[in-house]
């Protein structure tokens, strides 16, 4: 199952190389950002495209067998010629833009720096420019402070800064600035044991934040009793969002990713068995194909290195994987429910999770396992498995409205605060749909976007991206929609009725259902995974034939 990581990983390597200008006497050589210096239909490289020199330099060093790349010279190279243009396109003050001039990107210059600095140890690299490069940026992300909530951010600058100082030699340089960011780290984890994402709980940058308090941990090479609870908290918080067929987040999570980083789970299993029996529930859904597809020009780079440091440190000792836990989780702060019971519910009446629940007993039809996975803080947005296998992925409903002379979309899976009933067997939510964040780039507003960033733009950056992120991500317009959607366990079934009510609808050109729909712009979602291979639910003829005073009603047995 170790050799998975490594297959994953080494795959998308051609890929990452196609993206590299690999000519020596190009002015824009070791640049990863092909839409720059091959197709120049961008003004700017990306900064964070150069993280791209971690997955080959581990590619070089990496004795993994039938890889074509261990020790061949050139990728040695690519890979100083990578870090040496990360710094020749760095602003000054160290800092890089992501996605428009003058942005100067926590998240793409801690990626970057990031992979950097493990790469220039790694390959036992000597250069004067570079490690000036490091100060330099290591020094802009201490002081930096971006708008927004994200956990990982901060792990991330934290361990940039530990890694900085290691490189660099000065060890103590940063301190002050490392221990603020960890304690904010740590001050995010809520209770339950996740970290904060913007407006919640989102698993898959969750195992990101784990994968870097673990790397840091392993840096300083001793341990920490505050940061080992916090991981071991959030651990085993991981551990519920595995589901039964190996596959991992979604849509109930508050930033919709599938997103899973493995190499945390293998560093921690050192001292915490249990995180290496999620690793070998997610190779086992891997190894059936389901793993989300992350080969965009942006993102492919983070997975590649974690998957081949799992692989390189990979724990050979593994404890058995136990029966999976039936029970009722009801985590109130993240608000999102995970019940998992048989044909038999072993659900206890206050809600308390039960002992372990033996396999199916495939002779016996009558016994099944169902789980269901639901985001209260997102009307209701679910998933739900039986033996194993999922058998529904809804994103709660969807409206296409006619306003004026366009279409706009009003969708019941925007964060908010819903009123909410959680029992043992019946859940309820209520709300409002809300219009979906579906603004595009038009020529007009990107000479807009430039002529403010190349003028008073520059100097507020934090303010433009606190604008964009308003737009883009966090908020709720609401929609004149109203829904209650119920959650019923019934003769070993679960019932999903809903019912949503309007003034009119007259406007409503289209209505449906969808496995994985979103209205948020978040860089690792939208991700193509095999258990979204599901039809849309058309309920356009319902709508169509509903008098203005009557509600759309559905429902549905799983």
């Amino acid at each position: 199952m170790r050799e998975l990581f490594a297959q994953h990983a080494l795959g998308q390597i051609p890929k990452i190389l196609t993206l590299l200008d690999r000519n020596p006497h190009s002015p824009t050589y070791g640049c990863f950002d092909r839409n720059f210096w091959h197709y120049k239909i961008i003004d700017f490289p990306s900064g964070m495209s150069q993280e791209f020199v971690y997955p080959l330099a581990l590619a070089y060093c990496l004795p993994i067998p039938n890889n074509p790349f261990y020790e061949k010279a050139v990728m040695r190279e690519w890979v100083e010629a990578g870090i040496l243009y990360a710094a020749r396109s760095a602003h000054p003050d160290g800092s890089c833009d992501d996605y428009f001039p003058f942005e100067r990107a926590g998240g793409a210059a801690a990626f970057s720096l990031l992979a950097c600095l493990e790469s220039y140890q790694m390959l036992g690299l000597d250069n004067y420019e570079i490690l000036k490069f490091f100060e330099k940026r290591a020094d802009w992300l201490a002081e930096h402070h971006e708008s927004g909530r994200l956990t990982n951010h901060q792990a991330l600058i934290v361990l940039c800064l530990e890694l900085a100082g290691q490189v660099l030699g000065q060890p103590s340089k940063w301190a002050r600035s490392k221990s603020r960011r960890l304690e904010r780290v740590l001050e995010w984890q809520s209770e339950e044991g996740w970290f904060q994402e913007y407006e919640g709980c989102d698993p898959g940058y969750h195992t990101l934040t784990i994968w870097c308090l673990a790397r840091f941990e392993q840096l300083r090479n001793h341990p920490d009793d505050r940061l080992r609870a916090a991981l071991d908290k959030a651990i085993e918080l991981a551990g519920h969002f595995i589901h039964p067929d190996g596959s991992f987040g979604g849509e109930y999570a508050s930033r919709n990713t599938y997103n899973f980083f493995p190499h945390g789970f293998e560093i921690a299993g050192q001292w915490m068995s249990s995180a290496l029996q999620i690793n070998d529930r997610f190779l086992h859904g891997l190894a059936n194909g389901l793993g989300p597809c992350y080969a965009d020009d942006h993102i492919v780079g983070h997975h590649t290195w974690n998957y081949l440091l799992a692989w390189r440190d990979f724990v050979s000792e593994r404890p058995p994987l136990p029966p999976r836990r039936v029970g009722h989780i009801w985590l109130k702060e993240a608000q999102i429910l995970i019940d998992r019971r048989t044909t038999f519910p072993s659900v206890s009446e206050d809600g308390d999770a039960t002992d372990a629940a033996p396999l199916p007993d495939p002779k016996n039809p009558a016994e099944a396992t169902i789980e269901l996975y639901v985001a209260l803080n997102k009307g209701g947005v679910f998933k739900i498995f039986r033996d194993g296998q999922l058998v529904a992925s809804d994103t709660q409903l969807s409206l296409q409205v006619k306003s004026g002379n366009k279409l706009k979309n009003a969708v019941g899976h925007l964060v908010d605060r819903y009123q909410v009933q959680v029992q043992p067997h019946e859940v309820e939510i209520r709300g409002q749909l809300g219009w979906s964040k579906q603004q595009q780039m038009t020529p007009l507003k990107l000479m807009v976007l430039r002529i403010v960033m190349l003028t008073v733009g520059r100097f507020f950056p934090n303010l433009i991206r606190k604008l964009l992120q308003k737009m883009l991500i966090t908020g709720k317009s609401e929609a004149p929609f109203y829904f209650t959607r119920r959650f019923s366990w019934e003769k070993s079934h679960w019932l999903v009725t809903d019912e949503v009510t309007a003034k009119s609808w007259n406007d409503v050109k289209s209505a449906g259902i969808g496995c994985d729909q979103t209205s948020i712009y978040v860089v690792m979602s939208r991700t193509f995974q095999r258990n979204q291979l599901r039809s849309w639910i058309d309920l356009t003829a319902a709508i169509e034939q509903l008098p203005s005073d009557r509600a759309l009603q559905l429902t549905r047995k799983f």
